[in-house]
Order: C-alpha cells, then structure tokens, then sequence
C-alpha cells in the first residue's frame, strides 16, 4: 500500500492524503464529505490525535464507535469506514477540553488500527465509489431537492440557510452527503448511508428516509395544530366561562351548582342508607337545589347531607372471635386480672353462640392505672373490630351525646355519631372513658342522654338531635369505665355489669414492671444494647418509696426516668451504667417520696387500724385516741374530717359511753376525749370508720391495748350494729399490701368478700360481723405468745 492517495476536496480540487492519520473515534456523531461540524474532544487519546495532526497537514481519520459508553475503544469497536477530516480551528477550554471545528474530505476505508505513544493511528484506502448518470439519477436528485425543501419547512430546527445552501450545490454527490449529515437519524443510519459506494442506491435511501421523516414532521404538526386550536378552545371558553361566572355572581347563583347538586343524587343512589334517611337525603337535596346557594341554609344542608353520606349505616368490620385467641391476646397485653378476663370472655363466647349482643353493658371500675381502657383495646383488636374512645370526663352538656339541632350553622352530630364517622363501620368497641366524672348545668345531663345509648331496648333507633333519623346503635360493643359508682346515676348503673378491677397486688406490680413496663421503656428510650437492665429489687424499690397507686402508671413513669437517666450516661460517657439495683435507685430518682404503709409495732391503747378508699385505691388509717385533764367531757376530732366522717365519730363515741357505762359518770367529768385520724392534710370522709373509732374509743376506757395484725372497716350504730361498707375489693388489698393478717368486715359485705382475688383471700383471714360485740372480742383480745406472734407475721411480710 502506498504511503498516500489523492481525493477531490470539498471545493472540487485535487489533494494529497497519507494513508496513516491519527485516528478520532466519535459518539453518536458521523462526520459525512464535505460537512462541516464542531467537535468536543476531551479523552485524552483523541486531544494527543488531534494535536498530532495539527503537528502535520491537519488531517484525522474520524470513526464512529459502535457503542457509546466504550470509553477506551479499540478496533472492533469502530466501524471500519469512516472519513478524513481536515482541522479548521481549534479552541482550548480551561478544563484541558478541545473545541475542533472541523470538514470532511473524503470517505476511507480503514485496514489497520495501530496505537502510537498516546493516541491511535489509522492505515487507510481511499472508498471506491460509483457515480450515478441518467434519467432515474436526475429523478432521484429532483425528489430528494424537493422533499428537503418541505423537510426544512416542517423542521423548526434547520434554518434556511440550510436549504439555500444545499441547493446551491451542482454535484448530487455532495448534496446527497450534505442532505445525509442535515437529515435527524441515529447513528446506524447515518453509518449505513456512509458505507454505501454506489450513490444511486444512496439517493433511493436518502429519497426513503426524507419521505418517512416527511409523515412524521406532518403528524407532528398535526398534532401541534390540534392542540393550538384546543389550547385556543379553551382560552375561549375558559373566558366565557368566567364572563358567565361573573354574571351568575351579580344573580346570586355559583357555577358549580349544577354539578354539586347532580353529585349529591348520584352519591344518594350509591349509598347504603337506611330508607327513612335517604328519602330525609332526598328532599334535602331538593330543597338545596331551590336555594340561593349563598344563603348561609345552604351551608348547612351540605353539612348535613355530607354527614348522612359519611355515616357507616351498614358498614361493618368482619368478627373474629376464638375465645382462645383472644384469651391469649388478654394474657400478653395484661398481667392477672384474672376474674375480669374470664367476664369478658364469658360475654364474647354469648355473643359468638348468638350473634348479637347481650343486653349487658360492661362498666370497668377502678382506680387509675390499672389497665381498663387499655384492656377496651385489647378486646377491640382481638375481635378484629375497629376501636373508639371518647372521654366523658367534664362532659356537662347533653349535646356533646345527642347532638345539636340543626337550628344555627356551627350546629353538628354528637360524638357518639361523630366517632361513628370516623370509625368507618358500624359495629366498633365503643370505649365511654371515665363515665364517672360527668357533670350537668343548664344545658342539661349528659348522663340522661346516656340512658338511651346504652339501653339494648333503645339504641337500635337511637336518634341524633342533628340526624333527626334513626340509626341503629344495637352492633356497637359499648363498654365503659369508671373510678368510682358513686357519682354514677343510678338509672345508668342500672343498665351496666360492674366489674371491679380492685388493683394490683404487690407481686402482681413486681411482674407487671419486670414483664411489660421495663422492657417496653427500655425500647422507647433506644437502649436495647443496654445489658444492665433492672434487677428486681429495684423495682421492688421504687414500688415502696416513690409510687403509692393501685396502678402501675406512676411506677411506669419512675421507670422512664431512670431510662432518661441511664440515657443521659450513655450521651455524656459513651458506656451504659450497670445494673439498677435497690442500691442505686436513689442515684437516680432522689430521696424517697413515701414511706412504706405496714404495721410494724406493739398494741397500743386507743390506736386502731382502719381502711379507707381513695381514687388511687386502698388506704390504712391508723386512728388515735387519747384522753386529756378537762372537765365537761370535751370531745376534740381534728386529721381534716367531713361532716359524715365527724357524725360517725359522735356516734362511736356514744356507744363507747353506753357499752362503758360505769366510767360515765365522774371520768368524763374529769377528762376530755381526743380523736385523731392522721395524715391531717388530706380530707377524710365517709361513715366506715364508725366501728374503728368505737374499737379505739373502748380500748382507752377499758385500757386495753388493740392488735396490730387487725384491720376494719364498717358503718356502726348506737346500738353496735355493724352496717356495709363500698370499695371493700381496694380496702382489702391496702390491709394485705400493709402486713395485717385479720380483716374484720360486716356480715352484710359477703357477697363483696366472695369476689375477691384468690390472692387476697388466701392471704387474709376475713372475719365477716354483725355487731360490734364480735368486733371487740377479736381486737381487743391479748395477743399470743412471742412465738406465735412471729409465726403471725410471716404472712404479712408476704403481703
């Protein structure tokens, strides 16, 4: 092969190629004779090309790579015809990136591909060509002029110039290369009509691509002429629909009215409405079609008939019921409670057998913290069914349960349509939280309204003062909570089961914290990587000084804070602290706040232990007695006593005197009476502590010591009746949680006393009394001896 070859230059003169140059491989561009173009360069094989060239006569070899990406291409990367190019101009860019403008001279066929010091190099032979002459040559050449006169016409993208410059061209070979490199194709068709020799068979090509590139522009600007004229369509109307608005505006009427009352029908058609609502939904929409819809009616017909439509009338969650099942999820979200699950479970196995619910309605009473609307939860999640909680605490008007008529705009459903709404189905568990704590003042009694919602008799129509329809109430699983029965009418605790949830005992508090409320507050703290933990102790500890409850939700919160702290430790020092011991629960919750409630003492004259109940459960009361130098007979009651709890004292005191009637004369003359009921900063009423302050009261006439392993409660009456007494189940387990190991309770509380936990009676010796004279006999009699006294206190440490 000779070291050169001669082809015709753009401009029809003659020029000498060598045949090795410096090869550019290019993406996504093919370079055609005669074309001008800039070019990128930026790898550094092609710039090292590039400058060779410039260091010779200016000439490269250019290549198209097969496949893009190929950032280093060798030779069966390229195709193997290309073009020699000739460098026009050359610009540097600060990132070491050439700008080449460049021409191309003439097709090549590249034989060899060798690598020089930095760049490739290419060994070429000039591309044999066959011309084209004749009629069907000229045809051709004239139908490709003219559809490259409507191909620029149609394509924004090529300016005129282009055209004028084509066609002023004489050699159809290089307009038919001019055409090839202006025409918008991907490489492969670019490369094809490269490598075509013969330029009649390149004319019909080009002739094919033009028409086939012609119906795609046509279509094109059909569719752009489409959506001009929709565009201006709806200009037009988006103009004239606003002029129409206006006017509708002045007239009183809104655009949309037409379609919202067409939406309000097709909505009633779909909708599952009983049929008094939906003709009620009816003759709404009716009436808000003949109103101005501005008119502030109007407003609250679409509040209405969007609440109608939102209402699940016959919506329901799909019942999963396995005694078993649930039984287990009661057992893994509480701890004991054990008569309480087997009522629940009782009431779900009547209801799987019958399929509707029983005219029983669960109340769940007791103090705070001990799990009773989180056990509504649990039971909702085990049938499956979606839950709903509504507070009734400082509820006091009777539209917040029935709702408010429809007489003003802000008016609306009560909540227990409204939860209904939220809920999405018609048969939820309906949790009414702290039913207790409701009021009533002028605007009426919520509790009154309550009556029809928890009758079984009644809800299956229950009537919303704002629906003014029917709805029906009898799916709903209704269960209710409570801290005490007192404030509760006793209408509406006529219509409720009570079960009682009397507290947690002390072991129970113990598993609670080890089971459940450590490892939950340790998770929500982020120290699962903590391997100290709590030893059990510490919770041991923190039961004792620092929560007094029948619940579990202070000791929860004690725990987090220690959880805070050991977080704290872990942010400052980057270690976790060790284990939290007894020890160490005084690093991190501080002094002690109570001291532990337990008898541990001699019998003493005039000091007796009593019960009480209070909102957080059960209490002892160690009343005082004492006598003092007076004259008169003087009686002192101080500890912050009511009215109740001061008339029960007058009372003991009188039957002291009778029972004792040898010392009424000439010792009350000299001496005054003194009955304390500590702790003084907490108010105290109720008459069960009657037989309390008659035990101590005889104790000091009679100078009888009272035992300490003796605890009671009971109304007493001049004549030494024993009478009943509430909050026997909280009594109970504050008397075995303080270490006594007698309980002395009237006859009359029996029923109360066999529903205790199992617990609490295997641990208490519960003497059941009528009188006051089986009172006395058993306090005030001498305790044993010392062994049998030790033998006496092991069960209180157990308690």
């Amino acid at each position: 092969m000779s070291d050169s070859f001669n082809v015709t230059t753009p401009g029809g003169g003659e020029a000498i190629v060598s045949s090795r140059l410096p090869l550019l491989p290019l993406r996504d561009v093919v370079v055609f004779p005669s074309m001008v173009t800039p070019l990128l360069v930026g790898r550094p094989a092609s710039v090292a090309a590039v400058e060779a060239a410039m260091e010779r006569e200016k000439n490269l070899c250019v290549l198209a790579q097969r496949a893009p990406e190929t950032e280093e291409p060798a030779a069966e990367d390229l195709h193997a015809v290309g073009t020699v190019i000739k460098v026009l101009q050359i610009i540097r860019t600060p990132d070491e990136t050439l700008k080449v403008l460049v021409e191309g001279v003439a097709r090549v066929h590249v034989d060899e591909i060798a690598d020089a010091d930095d760049h490739l190099v290419a060994v070429m032979r000039p591309m044999a060509e066959e011309g084209a002459t004749g009629t069907e040559a000229e045809a051709l050449s004239r139908s490709i002029k003219e559809r490259f006169k409507e191909y620029v016409r149609l394509n924004k993208r090529l300016p005129d110039e282009v055209l004028m410059s084509v066609l002023g061209m004489d050699d159809i070979a290089r307009i038919t290369d001019s055409i090839s490199a202006y025409i918008v194709g991907k490489v492969p068709l670019k490369q094809e009509l490269l490598e075509e020799p013969s330029l009649a068979r390149r004319l019909h090509r080009i002739n094919q691509v033009l028409a086939s590139e012609l119906e795609i522009l046509e279509i094109e600007q059909r569719i752009d002429s489409e959506v001009q004229t929709q565009v201006h369509r709806n200009q037009r109307e988006f103009y004239l629909n606003e002029q129409l608005r206006a006017i509708r505006k002045e007239l009183g009427y809104t655009a949309d009215e037409d379609s919202e009352i067409e939406e309000y029908a097709e909505r009633l058609e779909k909708s599952d409405l009983s049929a008094e609502a939906l003709e009620v939904a009816r003759r709404e929409v009716a009436r808000l079609e003949r109103m101005s819809p501005m008119s502030p009616e109007a407003t609250v017909v679409r509040n209405y008939l969007d609440t109608l439509l939102a209402l699940p009338w016959k919506k329901k969650s799909r019942d999963r019921i396995d005694t078993r099942k649930v039984k287990d999820h009661l057992d893994a979200d509480h701890y004991g409670l054990n008569k309480v699950k087997e009522r629940i479970l009782e009431f779900l196995a009547v209801y799987k057998l019958t399929k509707r619910m029983q005219g029983t309605i669960l109340c769940l009473v007791g103090p705070p913290g001990v799990g009773k609307t989180s056990l509504g939860r649990s039971i909702a999640e085990s049938m499956n069914r979606k839950f709903v909680r509504i507070s009734l605490g400082g509820v006091r008007d009777e539209a917040e349960i029935r709702g408010h008529r429809r007489t003003y705009i802000g008016s609306k459903p009560g909540r227990v349509i409204e939860s209904l709404r939220k809920a999405g189905t018609s048969n939820p568990v309906f949790l009414l939280d702290e039913i207790d704590k409701m009021g009533s003042d002028f605007r009426g009694d919520p509790s009154s309204a309550l009556l029809e919602v928890l009758d079984p008799e009644q809800n299956a129509a229950f009537s919303d003062h704002y629906l003014e329809v029917e709805f029906d109430l009898s799916n709903v699983m209704f269960i209710t909570t409570a801290n005490s029965l007192h404030t509760i009418p006793p209408a509406l605790e006529d219509r409720m089961e009570i079960i009682r949830l009397p507290g947690y005992l002390e072991h129970e508090k113990l598993a609670i914290a080890d089971r459940f409320l450590a490892p939950r507050q340790i998770k929500r703290h982020g120290l699962k990587k903590w391997d100290g933990g709590f030893k059990r102790s510490a919770f041991q500890t923190i039961i004792d000084g620092y929560t007094r409850e029948a619940g579990v939700r202070n000791l929860e919160r004690e725990i987090a804070g220690i959880c805070r702290k050991v977080a704290k430790h872990r942010a400052d020092t980057g270690d976790f602290p060790g284990a939290v011991t007894a020890r160490t629960v005084q690093k991190y919750l501080g002094i002690p706040r109570f001291r532990r409630q337990s008898v541990d003492r001699e019998p003493e004259v005039g000091v007796v232990i009593g019960l009480a109940w209070t909102m957080a459960g059960g209490e002892i009361l160690e009343v005082e007695v004492r006598s003092v130098p007076g004259t008169g007979g003087k009686v002192t009651i101080t500890g912050n006593l009511k009215d109740v709890m001061k008339e029960s004292a007058e009372t003991a005191l009188s039957y002291a005197r009778g029972l004792c009637s040898e010392m009424s004369g000439k010792w009350f003359k000299d001496n005054q009476i003194h009955i304390h009921v500590p702790e003084g900063a907490i108010p105290k009423d109720g008459p069960s502590a009657g037989v309390v302050m008659a035990t101590a009261i005889v104790s000091l006439l009679r100078d009888v010591p009272v035992r300490t392993d003796v605890a009671m409660t009971g109304e007493v009456t001049l004549r030494g009746k024993v009478l009943p007494i509430g909050g026997l189940p909280e009594k109970a387990v504050a008397a075995l949680r303080a270490g006594v190991s007698h309980l002395v309770i009237p006859k009359e509380n029996e029923k109360e006393y066999r529903e205790l936990a199992p617990e609490v009676r295997r641990k208490l010796e519960v003497h059941l009394v009528e009188n006051m004279d089986e009172v006395l006999a058993l306090a005030l009699a001498p305790k044993p001896g010392r062994r049998r006294r030790a033998a006496a206190a092991k069960p209180r440490k157990r308690g």
